[in-house]
């Protein structure tokens, strides 16, 4: 949807002039009615008018954007009937799962049906006596081949205290929104809540632009203010990066949090606003929530506008692959806690603690043997909440979010390294002036034509994506990290290590978790998913405690004999320990050394300044 699209057509919908009506079809209406919201249940009634003769086939979505699986939003609606325009009864044929069928129809069809919803996060819906959390293609059903119809959206509070947060477009009535067309409906979360508010402005090169945050949590109104006063750091932090604020359809960017016990951790990016969620109050996290508004705020640049060619428009009766997520959400991944440390809200410290952990584990991944981060983004319909019942092995995949954040790190690095000038930012700033304020969808030959120009070396750019981008390599982090100061410190130095798969007790059994990797240990002698380790040398594995002395008094290279039941038979085999692979990052002076004043400059550059203790 473009930005131009959205603003005429909400002007043309809220004024309601004749001359426009009549180039126009009259807008779809919902109404929706929370009196069953105590078992969860929502009444909803849609009504399209001015249909031409014949059938008319009303559906739900299976997929949701900012989500890239299918899921199946009919599975909870029930209670199906339709009515014409003088209220008389239509006939409603089912032939699929996914939608109803009016064979027939005098020119208006409502359609009114139950909506059962326990989920409250990003993707689904939850309906309570405490609020109304809704996704709309969870929540909304719509007629195929009227995707162009603006839409009218009428609330009935439950609570006279509820109130409505959404980005669909207000009205004179504070129970009536409206939506341009059913992308932008479908992209709209909606909020009813006796919520908190907190809103402040953001200049946009003279134009006033609104924050604003819907805070539904059980807390005090000061942890609201503690929360606002970080989210304004974060947020002028994010802007700095690009130079300039996206022009807010309608003037205003809403954060949709629930912080709640009966909630379901999560952030959802849309266009403008956010579902973010997490069981824990502001105070008990210690205002930890922070990290994912900062990911989901830097959304608002990086796929909302700078946007895959792949996903626009998006079909709601598909997933929605595209090979670019190591960009559209690993470089967020990156972005989300680096703002945060320029903000001051966060240190350095938690801020290596955050990427070192993304660079360990890519870095240590055997996934990166089965493709690169091209190929795990295509991946995405099998593992964004997807659900299946068989297993999937464990190895093949590595997530886009932290293999992009750590080609982010090592890019920004290479480039302050051998671009004097030239950071990250300035790439996305190049996204955004050619593909976010423009608005055209990019494609991944735009990607690197972008970092060609950006470096003015097309050699560089080109090894870049066929190496790391389509090839799935990494550089050296340590000279590159050394740069300012920041040292690869190994996790547990001297330990013997028998691979990263976990075991599963259940009483005194003890199974392989999961799917070993290649090349540790417990691959080495066979044992795999659903395998029960019996003794390691002389101990017996009964308890969890068990198994951690055992690694504990491991050092690399000891042998010891492990006896195990495999599907059935028991064995016997040799194992000798690794040394355990995994690392941290820490700063030179944390390490016991002392950084000199050019890799200071270098991390404060890269890092912002760094505050004796972080607000």
């Amino acid at each position: 949807m473009r930005l131009a699209s959205a603003a005429v057509l909400a002007a043309i919908l809220v004024s309601g002039g004749a001359s426009a009506m009549a180039q126009t079809p009259p807008p779809v209406e919902y109404d929706l009615r929370f009196d069953n919201a105590a078992h969860r249940e929502a009444r909803i009634t849609v009504t399209y008018r001015g249909l031409e003769p014949g059938p008319v086939r009303l559906r739900m979505a299976r997929s949701s954007p900012g989500r890239y699986a299918i899921h199946e939003f009919a599975k909870n609606v029930y209670s199906v009937s339709a009515v014409d325009g003088a209220g008389r009864p239509l006939t409603i044929e089912r032939t699929d799962p996914y939608g109803w069928t009016v064979p027939s129809h005098d020119g208006t069809v409502s359609v009114a049906y139950t909506l059962w919803a326990d989920r409250g996060d990003g993707t689904y819906a939850q309906i309570d006596t405490s609020h109304a959390r809704l996704n709309a293609p969870a929540s909304l059903m719509w007629a195929e081949g009227h995707d162009d119809r603006s839409a009218r959206v009428r609330f009935h509070r439950l609570d006279p205290r509820w109130k409505i947060a959404t980005q669909l477009a207000p009205t004179s009535d504070p129970e009536v929104f409206t939506a341009p067309n059913l992308q932008y409906l479908m992209d709209s979360p909606m909020e009813l809540s006796d919520h908190m508010v907190r809103e402040w402005r953001v200049d946009d090169a003279g134009a006033p632009r609104t924050i604003r945050i819907a805070l539904h949590h059980l807390g005090t109104a000061a942890e609201a203010d503690a929360f606002a006063a970080r989210a304004k750091k974060v947020v002028d932090a994010q802007i700095a990066i690009f130079g300039d604020v996206p022009d807010f359809d309608f003037g205003t960017y809403t954060f949709l949090a629930d912080y709640l016990p009966w909630i379901s951790g999560d952030g959802m990016e849309h266009r403008n606003s956010t579902v973010i969620s997490a069981t824990r109050g502001l105070a008990e996290a210690d205002y930890g929530q922070i990290d994912t508004l900062s990911h989901e705020f830097f959304h608002a640049w990086n796929v909302e506008r700078i946007r895959p060619a792949e996903l626009e428009p998006f079909d709601f009766t598909q997933a929605d692959p595209t090979p670019s997520l190591w960009l559209s959400e690993g470089f967020t991944n990156y972005y989300g806690p680096l703002a945060i440390r320029r903000a001051g809200v966060g240190t350095v410290d938690d801020f290596l603690g955050d990427i070192g952990g993304q660079v360990n584990f890519i870095v240590n991944s055997p996934a990166r043997a089965y493709g690169g981060p091209q190929e795990m983004s295509l991946r995405a319909p099998f593992v964004d909440a997807a659900t299946a019942i068989d297993p999937t092995n464990g190895n093949i995949f590595a997530s886009y979010y932290p293999w992009g954040a750590v080609i982010a790190t090592a890019l920004d690095l290479t480039l302050r390294e051998r671009f004097p000038g030239v950071t990250l930012d300035h790439y996305m700033r190049w996204l955004w002036t050619h593909h976010g304020v423009t608005e055209v969808p990019f494609t991944p030959d735009d990607l690197q034509r972008g970092l060609a120009e950006v470096t003015g070396d097309a050699a560089f750019a080109a090894d870049f994506f066929d190496r790391v981008i389509r090839g799935g390599g990494l550089p050296d982090f340590a000279p590159l990290l050394a740069q300012a100061g920041i040292v690869m410190q190994p996790q547990n130095p001297g330990r013997g290590w028998a691979g990263p798969t976990p075991l599963q007790f259940t009483g005194t059994v003890a199974k392989v978790a999961g799917a070993t990797a290649p090349g540790t240990p417990l691959y080495d002698i066979g044992l795999d998913r659903g395998d029960e380790i019996v003794a390691v040398g002389d101990t017996a594995i009964d308890s969890p405690a068990d198994w951690s002395k055992v690694i504990q008094d491991a050092r690399p290279g000891d042998e010891v004999a492990v006896r195990f039941i495999r599907r059935g038979r028991e064995g016997a085999a040799r194992m000798r320990f690794a040394v355990d692979p995994a690392f941290k990052l820490v700063r030179t002076e944390a390490a016991g050394g002392q950084a000199t004043e050019a890799q200071l400059a270098f991390r404060r550059s890269w890092l912002g300044e760094e505050t004796a203790e972080a607000n």
